[in-house]
Parts: C-alpha cells; sequence; structure tokens
C-alpha cells in the first residue's frame, strides 16, 4: 500500500465510519473503483481504532460517567439503579451478539461478505430500511392533522431488551454494505427512540466492538507481512481527525435533519454498482486484497 493510498483510504474511514452510509463498503469500492488492492478486514478494523477513539474522546464525560457507576456497581447494590451504571451493563449485553457472530463468521466476513454484488445489494436494502425507520420517526415527532406528536424514548428508557436488539442490529454490520450506525440507529429508531438518543448509543455500544476487533486484527497482523504497517497507522491518524469532525457535524444534523439525503446516496450507489458488475464494466471480486 504506498502513502497516497493510505491517505485517500484515512479519509474514506473517517468520513463514513459515523455516517449511516457502510465505511467497510467505501473502503471497498475505493479500492475497487481505483484499481488498489482491497485493504482487507485487518487495515478496516485497525484503522477503526482511529475513528473509535475519536468516539472516547468526544462521550469523554458520558464514558466517564459510565465506567465509575458501573465499576461502583459492582461493589454497592444500591448503585446498581443508576442510569449510567445500567447502561454500563446495557453496552456489554448489547455486545455480546457481534462478539459471538464476530468469531464464527470471521472466514466470511474476510471473504464471500466482501464480493461486490452483497455490498451493492446490502447499500440498497438496509438504505430502504433507513428511509423506513426515518419517516416512522418523523411521523411521531410531528404527529398529524389528526393526532399530537409522540413521545419518543430516551436513553434511560433502554432495557436488556432493547439493549439485545441494538445489538443484533450491530452486528448486522459485519456485512459491508450494511453500515453499523445506519443498522442501530434505524433498529432504534422502530423500537421508538429519539434520533439523538439511538446515534449516543449506537456510538457507545460500537466502543467495546471495535476496539476488541481492531486489537483481534492488531494481534494478528503483528509480525505478518501483509500489512503496510506505516501507511496502516498514518489512516488511523487520518481517521481519527477527520472521525472526530465528522461525530460533531452528524450530532448536530440529526437533532433537525432527515436521513433521507443518506437513503437516496445509498439506494443510488448500491443500483450502481449492481448495472456496473451486471455489464461486466466492474468485476465482483475487483481489488482482491493481495496475497
Amino acid at each position: 500500500m504506498s502513502w497516497f493510498e493510505s491517505l485517500v483510504l484515512g479519509l474514506v474511514q473517517g468520513l463514513t465510519e459515523f455516517l449511516p452510509v457502510s465505511s467497510s463498503a467505501h473502503l471497498r469500492l475505493t479500492a475497487a473503483f481505483s484499481g488498489w488492492h482491497d485493504p482487507g478486514a485487518a487495515f478496516t478494523a485497525i484503522t477503526q481504532i482511529g475513528t473509535e477513539a475519536a468516539v472516547l474522546i468526544y462521550f469523554r464525560k458520558d464514558i466517564g460517567r459510565i465506567i465509575s457507576a458501573w465499576t461502583r456497581s459492582l461493589v454497592n447494590k444500591e448503585m446498581r439503579g443508576d442510569p449510567d451504571a445500567r447502561m454500563g451493563w446495557l453496552v456489554i449485553v448489547g455486545s455480546i451478539p457481534i462478539g459471538v457472530l464476530g468469531v464464527t463468521l470471521k472466514d466470511q466476513i474476510e471473504g464471500p461478505f466482501r464480493d461486490l454484488r452483497v455490498t451493492a445489494t446490502m447499500l440498497v436494502v438496509v438504505g430502504v430500511v433507513i428511509g423506513i425507520a426515518d419517516r416512522l420517526a418523523a411521523r411521531d415527532e410531528s404527529g398529524g392533522r389528526h393526532r399530537a406528536a409522540k413521545q419518543r424514548k430516551e436513553l434511560k428508557d433502554i432495557g436488556v431488551r432493547d439493549g439485545l436488539i441494538y445489538g443484533i442490529c450491530q452486528a448486522a454490520a459485519l456485512i459491508p454494505g450494511v453500515s453499523r450506525s445506519g443498522a442501530t440507529i434505524s433498529g432504534g429508531l422502530f423500537m421508538g427512540y429519539r434520533r439523538e438518543a439511538a446515534a449516543r448509543y449506537s456510538f457507545l455500544l460500537a466502543i467495546p466492538a471495535v476496539l476488541a476487533s481492531g486489537l483481534f486484527e492488531l494481534k494478528d497482523a503483528v509480525g505478518s507481512d501483509h500489512v503496510s504497517w506505516g501507511p496502516t497507522i498514518f489512516a488511523t491518524v487520518i481517521a481519527f481527525a477527520v472521525g472526530y469532525a465528522v461525530i460533531a457535524w452528524f450530532m448536530k444534523f440529526i437533532s433537525t435533519k432527515s436521513f433521507m439525503p443518506f437513503v437516496y446516496y445509498r439506494v443510488i450507489l448500491g443500483i450502481v454498482i449492481i448495472v456496473l458488475v451486471s455489464v461486466g464494466a466492474l468485476s465482483p471480486d475487483a481489488g482482491e486484497p493481495a496475497h
């Protein structure tokens, strides 16, 4: 991997990690359209450490409260009803599905799931799902001509059931094209949560899964000849800086704006890829990882 490739891929990772458009799909597509080798699951996981560091810093106050309350709840029964302590347990519960599936489906994640036909299909299908969830939330928040607006749930309303459903939605993002934030936020909207609440929990829930995945791939990559360490670290730093800016923008955006621009983008991009593959202009395995 060249330094220029790492710069571009780091920018792509930072720009798309927190938007509901799928960062893994965009890394895969950037390589395919540029004629580069697919950066692979290891590169994706390691650069995600950079974007997740942005989450840790942006939500540092929330995370500090949650860790403190959760730790104290281990020895103090009275703390177990504290909302921050409950959130700590719910993040753990919600991380179980992706942890189990991430290990059991590792070969598929690094192989068949990276087929561009799968990626394109997921871009379209999940895009439609996000659009439906967004319209449902907008209808509830605005009410209608003959009914009052519906009060949607906040973070404090999350229970074990909802935490697990969030976790299952997050696990679906193991397939490129799904989008971690898109799947979890739309799942939250379907369960009746406010946009900001769904997004905030989505970002908090991603922390254990992304860091564990990155460290797992990092462990396997150490000593490997298949990882260009200099460019990979450079891309990770770029992803961190850009990712932090995107989080700040996105949290403001979702408080007043619809997700529909992302929906249209996903559907159009997915259809374009399907057409290009169908007419033979793009190979479904374009940009196969170098071996």
